[in-house]
């Protein structure tokens, strides 16, 4: 039952800290500052509509895409969290990830009338991090049991419709949370994060090396 609670704590808090609501929210309202309310709301639905279908997708399907490709989990746990630890470093220092969005991308969503796909689904909302968190945790939770297995797509559920929530009450919350203290939120999910990346790291290294740690070869 502690390894369960574990393990809910540590799939919700690494899905929606690197999913990052606050950061996305701010990208929409930078994207969508001259439309109306009702294309705001559209943008905003398409977008987490978007986003969820890709994290689940490799939610459900990650393991099977790296056996694919022939990559061991170790190998993309270890990859995941050195990904998660530079978010987390960006974060730290109040910069926007250039694994969520580059500035080239953000042009180019300005310029079309479709920004709901790109760049707000992909990257801003559901980025390399949040598919490699997703893939790591569900092999993780596929040697527990059912429960933890349902886990994960609900912190992808939950992390997406806070992004979701957000968007659709931007002005508030933009009217409401300053850059400085979004700069403070953010510094404070950036630590979250690289503790959480760290631990993948050393798990995927103890998987990869069990000798190591002193367990079998």
């Amino acid at each position: 039952m502690a390894d369960l609670l574990s393990f809910v704590l540590l799939s919700f808090s690494s899905v929606i800290i690197v999913v990052n609501p606050l950061a996305a929210t701010l990208i929409f309202v930078s994207l969508t500052g001259t439309m109306d309310q009702a294309a705001k709301l559209k943008v905003a639905r398409d977008a987490s509509r978007f986003a969820l279908i890709i994290l689940l997708i490799f939610t459900v399907a990650g393991g099977w895409i790296l056996q694919l490709f022939g990559i061991s989990i170790e190998a993309f746990r270890i990859a995941g969290g050195l990904l998660l630890f530079g978010i987390g470093m960006d974060m730290v220092y109040a910069k926007t990830s250039r694994t969520k969005m580059t500035a080239t991308e953000k042009y180019e969503g300005q310029d079309t009338d479709d920004i709901a796909v790109m760049p707000l689904a992909v990257p801003m909302i559901t980025g390399p991090g949040a598919i490699a968190s997703v893939i790591v945790l569900m092999n993780e939770a596929m040697v527990m049991s059912i429960a933890a297995i349902a886990i994960v797509p609900l912190a992808a559920v939950t992390a997406v419709g806070i992004t979701y929530y957000m968007m659709q009450n931007s002005e508030i919350i933009v009217r409401r949370i300053g850059q400085r203290e979004f700069r403070a939120v953010n510094r404070l999910m950036g630590m979250l994060l690289i503790a959480i990346a760290v631990q993948f790291i050393l798990i995927g290294i103890r998987s990869a090396f069990p000798i190591l740690t002193g367990g079998p070869t």
